[in-house]
């Protein structure tokens, strides 16, 4: 079989070379495509190929019907949202991702970023610590649970809600769980948000459900930029001059928040959450294996467009 590596933006030297002994000790032929530029050589690279590995390359009917042997699609990361699954579906390709691989990277992300904030951006004024503040996870996966343990160790107070995670399975983990979302924001000093981006969640982090939040309060996104109503949120921070927004995703109005919310609003450049040595090892190891298990046993355990 022959597996792909698509990489506009390349793993590490150590992962390639990683991925090429699990995918050759199996009897597979490796193949690269990184820093590519040109979509024509995307397409002429996909079409011979059974397997593809990817990080956050846009996979769509064109490519896929540009690979005619593709039986699957390991997107070396949590998030999926930039592979069609309807369109994987149709032609019956497996599309996968790598839960957890990431996610100690993304939570200590958070824990640099809110003490930034906290910090006042490090401009010299006196700001606060987080020890005894209340921090509030939404969405209890594998980055939740890696936020719920740094924060214990930074003394604060941890609440969560999901929706898909029992409130048993919350407080087995020695975490408060909040009775929904609402209450969440109502009550927790920090909100650190870990959803996906879906119908149900696109653009449903808005005006009036952060207009509930506490005074000088905090909202830390290291999930996905269309979670949050831009133009809402903007105009809240414009109301409430307490509240402070963080986030690894650049806002389509970073100049806006820039602008206007000037010491009290903070982006990365680009996405950093899974930027470094030991996720991206991680997880393009683990996606080398997701595939020589799928074709040797035809495991579909973290398939995602089931």
């Amino acid at each position: 079989m022959k597996v792909l590596v698509l990489t506009e933006k390349p793993f590490a030297a150590a992962a390639v070379n990683g991925i090429r002994e699990i995918v050759e000790g199996a009897g597979h032929e490796l193949a690269l495509l990184e820093s590519y530029t040109d979509r024509s050589a995307m397409l002429q690279a996909v079409s011979d190929a059974e397997a593809i590995i990817i990080r956050s390359d846009k996979i769509n009917a064109e490519v896929m019907d540009a690979a005619p042997k593709l039986r699957i699609i390991v997107r070396a990361g949590a998030g999926y949202d930039n592979v069609d699954l309807e369109a994987a579906t149709a032609r019956n390709i497996v599309v996968m991702n790598t839960p957890g691989q990431n996610a100690n990277a993304v939570a200590e992300l958070c824990f640099g970023l809110l003490v930034f904030a906290a910090r006042k951006f490090y401009t010299g004024a006196a700001g606060s610590e987080l020890m005894g503040k209340r921090i509030g996870i939404l969405a209890f996966g594998n980055v939740g649970r890696n936020v719920s343990r740094i924060a214990k160790g930074f003394g604060m107070e941890v609440w969560a809600y999901d929706a898909f995670c029992p409130k048993e399975a919350i407080e087995a983990a020695g975490v408060h769980a909040a009775a929904d979302r609402d209450e969440l924001f109502r009550e927790c000093d920090v909100i650190s948000l870990h959803i996906p981006a879906t119908a149900e969640t696109k653009q449903s982090i808005n005006h009036d459900l952060c207009a509930t939040m506490k005074k000088n309060a905090i909202l830390l996104n290291t999930a996905r930029k269309e979670v949050i109503d831009e133009a809402g949120l903007l105009a809240l921070m414009n109301e409430r001059t307490d509240l402070r927004y963080i986030s690894d995703i650049k806002p389509d109005l970073d100049a806006e928040f820039a602008a206007q919310c000037a010491g009290r609003y903070f982006a990365t450049p680009k996405k950093m959450g899974a930027q470094t040595a030991e996720a991206n090892i991680n997880a393009g190891l683990a996606a080398a294996r997701q595939i020589c298990d799928f074709f040797a046993t035809g495991n579909t355990r973290f398939q995602v467009n089931k």
